[in-house]
């Protein structure tokens, strides 16, 4: 019996701008039509897989619950209040399991490629009997080259179809990879694991009995939420930050290391995302609407306007509706220190884009100035805001299509296209799409604060505070 154990929480910032803190890469669709999260579930399908539970941030909720319902594999959900590592995390997870199971935990992450399903089905597969045998394993992805991007694992003596583990290697340098490489000892890391459930807890306790003690405590005291199971959070606050491979991996003597070559990339960077997607005659990865004259080895993406490259070689260019990147491949790895930058300026290109996803749709941030904003608003069929109120600030809404029920003060009405309503300020208010095509709005607000912290929510269908 096989439990999948979903790791959906980070920020992918390596990815920035498209990947940012409120809307991280692993709920993207970088590689394929399917976003991340959905690629690593559908390629279970070739695995019994008994059961699920992804564990994600307290912020990230409504993107897998959307996500995951949209291709019917909804699981468990369990909620980080903090982030805490990987070890904590598999902690909930392996404690999660109904009371006299012990399932295999098949641990991945949710932002990684893996282009060879077939193969990754087969070597998961290889790798349960020696996981049914008390082993924690560790797959070694079988390096193709130098990368200086990926820790490694040296292999130690063979162990039917892997090897024990010798040493886990952080980062090394470009000259230190490439005698990995030539050793044939080394093996990517690439934090998938297979072991029981009791296995992993047992190890734990004996490794690290601080991380231990507060998982368990955390999880003796839950609650259900819709979808989500949310867990102590006094408790878990209290839990060390610790990776896996440190908590565990690096001192247990059952781990072993099973070579995998399935085509995998954690796509940590632009390069590697160029690396692994379809290219032209010229060597080119495009993505939107793209115009090219005398350009190679490049990737070109936008989300809107025509972008245009003329003479250019091995660029990295990337456009949304808000912000515009140009790097060289060799230099994608700094992205990350922009976005850091940006987070320290307290600007908001760094987290959030201008079109932000709520569990009731979405809004697009079309026009900003003096005590104005103008927003686009899409509405999901039979979703509602928030009963809510703003001290700062009034709203103008205008129906573009659809049907929209509204409450204002006391009344409640409804509107069709082409009608209009006014919101004064310290109006209660809330907006619904009672029917069953999207509804598209335009929202015009106007006043002296217009942060999305003006909300005072009475009533939420999401349970939002």
């Amino acid at each position: 019996m096989i439990k999948a154990v979903i790791m959906a929480g980070g920020s992918g910032s390596r990815l920035w701008p498209l990947s940012r803190a409120a809307h991280p890469k692993q709920f993207l669709a970088l590689h394929g039509k399917d976003t991340m999260l959905e690629a690593t579930f559908k390629r279970l399908q070739g695995l019994d897989i008994h059961s699920s539970v992804t564990i994600c941030n307290e912020e990230h909720r409504f993107f897998v619950a959307e996500q995951l319902r949209a291709i019917d594999k909804l699981g468990s959900i369990i909620l980080e209040p903090v982030g805490r590592n990987t070890a904590p995390a598999i902690a909930l997870a392996a404690l999660s399991s109904s009371k006299g199971e012990d399932p295999l935990l098949l641990v991945l992450a949710a932002d990684h490629v893996i282009q060879e399903e077939t193969a990754f089905t087969k070597t998961v597969m290889n790798a349960v009997p020696s996981a049914e045998a008390g082993k924690l394993v560790t797959f070694g992805i079988v390096p193709h080259d130098p990368n200086p991007s990926y820790g490694y694992i040296k292999k130690g003596k063979s162990k039917g179809i892997g090897f024990s583990v010798d040493s886990f290697v952080e980062k090394p340098s470009k000259e230190v990879a490439k005698k990995y490489l030539e050793s044939g000892d080394y093996f990517w890391n690439s934090g998938m694991f297979l072991f029981k459930a009791s296995r992993y807890l047992e190890e734990l306790k004996k490794c690290r009995p601080d991380i231990y003690k507060a998982c368990k405590l955390a999880m003796e005291s839950t609650s259900e939420d819709n979808d989500f199971l949310r867990i102590n959070q006094a408790a878990f606050s209290l839990c060390p930050s610790d990776s896996i491979d440190y908590a565990v991996m690096e001192k247990t003597g059952d781990a072993v290391v099973v070579p995998m070559d399935v085509g995998w990339s954690d796509i940590g960077s632009w390069s590697s995302l160029w690396d692994v997607s379809d290219k032209d005659g010229n060597g080119n990865v495009t993505c939107g609407d793209v115009m090219l004259h005398e350009a190679y080895n490049s990737y070109i993406r936008t989300d809107g306007q025509l972008v245009s490259a003329i003479g250019v070689n091995d660029l990295v260019i990337v456009s949304t509706k808000d912000v515009l990147v140009v790097a060289h491949k060799d230099s994608v790895q700094d992205v990350k220190t922009v976005a850091q930058r940006l987070k320290a300026q307290s600007r908001t290109e760094w987290d959030s884009h201008r079109e932000v996803y709520r569990p009731w749709g979405k809004y697009d941030s079309i026009d900003i100035g003096e005590r104005y904003q103008v927003k686009r608003i899409t509405v999901k069929p039979g979703a509602r805001l928030s009963l809510q109120m703003h001290h700062h600030r009034a709203e103008h809404w205008v129906v573009v299509s659809g049907t929209a029920k509204v409450i204002k003060g006391d009344k409640t009405f409804t509107m069709s296209e082409n009608e209009s309503t006014y919101i004064p300020v310290g109006v209660t208010h809330s907006l619904e799409n009672p029917g069953k095509v999207p509804l598209e709005m335009i929202e015009v607000q106007s006043g002296s604060y217009l942060g999305e912290d003006d909300i005072v929510r009475f009533d939420d269908l999401y349970g939002r505070i």
